[in-house]
């Protein structure tokens, strides 16, 4: 039997990289401009970013060291900006290079294109335009790029890259220019301005159910569980793919028998969810500050630059933001594509654990670099990948009231509650036809024509 803080993990130095995603306003009649200070707008109270926990905002305010009503100012700008950016991207198309928000109440929008002419059409959705020379196509192409050669060369030396697209650019993180300059050789992207950030840090996995309890696997190591799920009527819970291979057996956080690994895959991607016995009921709930429970409301992708909290077994609760997306991080047992990268601390045995915005799922933790002393770096796996892989459903405040689980034999445009949605995807519902704005597991509260936040009438 394990100690109940004994750590068994697998322990290499992470890095962290800040690049922040630009994002395309749409031009069309539909988009407006931000709302002026007042009533909370409908894309926050679609998202609950109007009321969320207290425990989310004490959190907020002491590691972003935010005033009370700057916290809450903050959910609430996030939400409507996640909204406008969705709204542009659709506009802009293969113009659309990337949004983000800034500024201590993330009040400030900017969206980028590689059309000048789109600039009007940008600030009349009351966001700062930044024209640029690549879209965000042609910068992931060249990402795709180092993810292939990454899976047929060494990259100890070079364990982190991602799209920049604040920057416009490429980034690998590497231990040397020498190490960085073969490895995007070797991808052929060579004269491709792809940038070098040099650190001596190497990622790690932190080895080691409400979301954040602690689990113990096979006996001999401690992970955290991210967020309640079912299958069909099988109840569960997401979690990180290093934590276990499929059929190894879990304890609770109280060291009773709780159930079995269902599917895992770790490299590649870190993502993994285990089947609970009827001992044990999911709830749509993560551990927060001071063991109050902060609700789960659904999985809309926050922008980066978003404020996001994390729980875990060993270090509780803490916030930082999301400095990147779809990052590729080489842990030594082999590289890990489309994670987030976020300045949110953790330590091993908070593996798996949830990370949230406001009261929106985001992703299980994978691993990091430094500590909850001294501060550090913290990569996720992003839960709606997750979710669609596994066939999942999570376990939301609103799925309690009657959200279905994901239609197999739906029509292949049909809006169905259950699946996962990318921006850009375009449904048929009720005679209509609506185009997604925001990621996110469809909710069955969360129709086309009920939710303006996440869907645009075409």
């Amino acid at each position: 039997m394990v100690g109940r803080h004994a750590a068994r993990s697998r322990r290499a130095a992470l890095t962290a990289l800040g690049a922040l995603v630009l994002t395309a306003v749409p031009a069309a009649a539909s988009a407006a401009p931000p709302p002026a200070p007042g009533p909370v707008s409908a894309a926050a109270r679609t998202l609950g970013a109007d009321t969320p926990g207290a425990q989310v905002l004490r959190a907020m305010q002491r590691d972003l060291e935010l005033t009370p009503a700057q916290a809450s100012a903050r959910l609430v700008n996030e939400a409507e900006a996640g909204t406008r950016a969705g709204m542009l991207r659709n506009t802009l198309g293969d113009r659309f290079a990337g949004a983000w928000v800034s500024g201590a109440t993330s009040a400030e929008l900017t969206v980028a294109t590689t059309d000048a002419a789109d600039t009007a059409a940008i600030e009349a959705q009351g966001a700062e335009a930044a024209v640029v020379e690549k879209g965000l196509a042609e910068l992931r192409s060249v990402k795709e790029k180092l993810d292939a050669a990454a899976a047929r060369t060494g990259t100890h030396e070079t364990p982190v890259w991602f799209v920049d697209v604040r920057t416009n650019r490429v980034v690998v993180q590497a231990t040397s220019e020498s190490a960085a300059a073969d490895f995007v050789e070797a991808a052929g992207v060579a004269g491709q301005d792809v940038g070098v950030r040099v650190s001596a840090d190497r990622p790690r996995v932190f080895k080691d159910l409400v979301g954040g309890d602690a689990y113990y696997i096979d006996g001999q190591a401690r992970c955290s569980i991210g967020f309640s799920v079912t299958k069909d009527q099988q109840q569960g819970f997401a979690t990180a793919g290093h934590c276990g291979e499929p059929g190894a057996t879990t304890t609770g956080v109280d060291e009773t028998d709780q159930g079995t690994f269902q599917a895992s895959t770790f490299p590649g991607k870190d993502m993994a969810w285990v089947g609970v016995n009827s001992d044990w009921t999911a709830t749509p709930d993560v551990n927060g500050e001071g063991g109050q429970r902060v609700r789960i409301d659904g999985s809309v992708e926050a922008l980066v630059g978003a404020s996001v909290c994390r729980s875990g077994s060993t270090t509780g609760w803490h916030c930082g933001t999301v400095q990147q997306h779809d990052t590729s991080v080489s842990y030594p047992q082999g590289t890990v594509d489309g994670l987030t990268q976020t300045t949110v601390c953790a330590e091993p045995g908070d593996s798996g654990g949830p990370f949230v915005a406001g009261t929106q799922a985001q992703g299980t933790t994978s691993g990091g670099s430094g500590d909850c002393t001294n501060g550090g770096t913290t990569f996720y796996q992003p839960v709606n990948p997750l979710l669609s892989d596994f066939g999942l459903t999570l376990r939301t405040t609103s799925a309690e009231s009657g959200t279905p689980a994901p239609q197999d034999n739906a029509a292949a445009d049909a809006w169905t509650a259950g699946r996962v949605y990318e921006a850009g995807t375009t449904v048929s519902h009720a005679g209509l036809r609506y185009r997604c704005l925001q990621n996110h597991q469809a909710q069955g509260v969360w129709s086309p024509e009920a939710t303006p936040a996440l869907w645009q009438r075409v």
